[in-house]
């Protein structure tokens, strides 16, 4: 079962929709679903304005839009490795060199899924089970929100920070890149620059695990998000609030 998102939602002020992405058997329970062009390139996030109407992408090995999407999401390779290096380093200038791209990629490992299809669409109840993660798309304000509130709970003798931004695709910052979906974490998302010609200039991405959601769904009277911090930076922005849609 969900936790309940309302006193989050209603101190974020959100007005998008939160997405969840799955790991999921089959397609009925998702409603609505929506799948890439076969033989087209299309980065997931070519899908954003589909989300906000409740359409669920669809993503397989055989049809995942991009081969950058199908090896970190779905674990297939499509390109031999030293063309994709040369393409990151070279080609778009991602890093210093090639020897330094390559390591990286010795280092970054892809998800590996337990189902045929990745889902990535708006959340909801009935697919608990298959939840691996949940992206917010909020504005800056909201940002620092949820960038205190992934600090909330967090001791400094933790064996992991709560919040990360590390390098990596726009697909990956969704999923791969977390080193443990059990533990609470959150990635500092949309900084592929890449991805950002499919969503407005000022939207930015927070994806948290199933757990760093539901402590963000604990956050109650006692903290910041009822203090007078939080009230200020509402009343300094005027009648739009925090949750102006970007």
């Amino acid at each position: 079962m969900l936790p309940n998102s309302e006193k989050l939602i209603e101190g974020l002020e959100l007005t998008l929709p939160l997405i969840g992405i799955y790991d999921a058997p089959d397609q009925a329970a998702f409603g609505s679903v929506i799948e890439p062009e076969p033989g087209e390139h299309m980065c997931i996030f070519n899908f954003y304005k589909d989300w906000l109407t409740g359409k669920t992408l669809r993503l397989t090995r055989e049809n995942s839009g991009c081969g950058g999407c199908a090896y970190w999401l779905l674990n297939k390779e499509t390109r031999i490795r030293e063309n994709f290096v040369t393409l990151l380093a070279e080609t778009e200038g991602l890093k210093d060199s090639k020897e330094l791209m390559n390591r990286w990629l010795e280092h970054e490992k892809p998800y590996n899924p337990q189902y045929a299809n990745i889902f990535i669409g708006p959340l909801q109840e009935d697919n608990i089970e298959y939840l691996k993660s949940v992206t917010f798309m909020i504005n800056s304000d909201q940002f620092c929100v949820l960038a205190n509130g992934a600090q909330y709970f967090h001791a400094p003798d933790d064996p992991l920070p709560p919040v990360i931004s590390p390098f990596g695709s726009g697909c990956m910052q969704l999923l791969s890149l977390f080193k443990d979906l059990d533990y609470p974490q959150a990635i500092i998302g949309s900084t592929d620059i890449a991805m950002r010609r499919y969503i407005p200039r000022g939207l930015l991405v927070f994806t948290v695990t199933v757990p760093m959601y539901q402590q963000l769904c604990l956050l109650d009277e006692r903290s910041f998000l009822y203090k007078a911090f939080l009230r200020n930076l509402k009343k300094a922005r005027g009648e739009e609030g925090i949750g102006k849609t970007c």
